[in-house]
């Protein structure tokens, strides 16, 4: 039950995380809040369905290594959120790189704004 609601919770900050991009001059659309949620669910899914890959390349020391094969990995599945999800866009590979970067940045720093949010209400 705890591995859904982190899935959930997960899928909302990514989607307001693409808001916030979208509304940023980078070539990242999203149609509406639905379509975001949307996204969030499917990027959470294909994030899940490529941990496996990645949790072997970031094996130690290999981590180093392989960053720039990690990075593009985020960025595939990125861009395949972007296919897959109608009403989800992007304009450009470079959307696609900068949309993808920024992703982890702002969803980071949202995932530890609520989670200090959470803890002092709880």
């Amino acid at each position: 039950m705890d591995l859904i609601i982190s899935f959930v919770i997960t899928a909302i900050v990514t989607a307001i995380a693409l808001i916030i991009i979208s509304k940023l001059p980078l070539g990242v659309e999203v149609d509406s809040v639905g379509k975001a949620l949307i996204s969030g669910l499917v990027f959470g899914v294909l994030g899940a369905l490529v941990h496996p890959i990645r949790a072997l390349l970031e094996l130690g020391p290999l981590e180093y290594l392989f960053f720039p094969l990690l990075f593009l990995l985020n960025v595939a599945v990125f861009g395949l959120t972007a296919k897959l999800v109608e009403g989800f866009r992007l304009r450009s590979i470079w959307s696609a790189v900068f949309g993808s970067l920024l992703l982890t940045v702002v969803a980071s720093v949202l995932s530890t704004v609520f989670s200090k949010i959470f803890t002092v209400v709880v």
